[in-house]
């Protein structure tokens, strides 16, 4: 794969700065994220691609079947797709610490990309994410820095599954931060905030759940 695999924008770090992947929800596109990776990591190089799959003219980066309902077939493909896309960005940028973060189905096809290369990634926020199936463990993930947030009535992401891919992620060590909020699947300022938080330099410490819950 190539750095030009997706329509995307990007922006190259500053010295010593990282890579911060930005993935956009269903129906968002590259422009979505863009500003606000720039804002939460000065200097950092934004990388922001749109997904090149079409669900009634909605931009998705993998196909899924009903809602909740993913196509594993070519989510396994758009995966192995998306993989190379930021190998090929992280290769450009040798020592260049590597962050992503997507909401909802960023968030879903940033999971499913770490799962299958842990290597890639040093920290993932993972924004109102869902993973309806189980996933083999993946020791390779130890000590990666991990936000999940999620909306206890989330209509698209039931708070059992988050719960359990919460759970998933402490199981392979992982340092794993929540913010839990009793809304749906919007986005609130304390996720946001956390996310910041996630990124800052120097960032050591992960936050619980309850001392992150919105």
């Amino acid at each position: 794969m190539t750095t030009d695999s997706y329509i995307h924008l990007a922006t190259r770090p500053d010295a010593g700065a990282p890579l911060v992947f930005a993935f956009h929800g269903t129906g968002g596109d590259e422009r979505q994220f863009f500003d606000l990776a720039q804002n939460l990591v000065p200097g950092a190089g934004v990388i922001s691609p749109r997904g090149d799959v079409s669900e009634m003219g909605a931009a998705r980066f993998f196909r899924r079947t009903g809602e909740g309902v993913y196509d594993m077939d070519d989510l396994a493909a758009r995966v192995a797709k998306m993989a190379g896309f930021v190998a090929a960005h992280k290769a450009r940028n040798p020592g260049a610490p590597v962050y992503g973060f997507g909401y909802s189905n960023g968030a879903n096809i940033l999971a499913a990309a770490a799962m299958a290369r842990p290597d890639l990634f040093d920290r993932i926020g993972l924004l109102h994410p869902l993973i309806p199936w189980y996933p083999a463990p993946v020791p390779g993930l130890a000590g990666r820095k991990v936000l999940i947030t999620a909306g206890r009535r989330d209509p698209i992401c039931p708070w059992p599954q988050s719960r359990a891919l919460i759970d998933w992620f402490g199981a392979q060590n992982t340092e794993v931060t929540t913010v839990i909020h009793e809304g749906g699947h919007e986005l609130l300022r304390q996720e946001i905030d956390a996310l910041a938080d996630l990124f800052a330099p120097g960032r050591q410490r992960p936050v619980s759940a309850k001392e992150t819950a919105a």
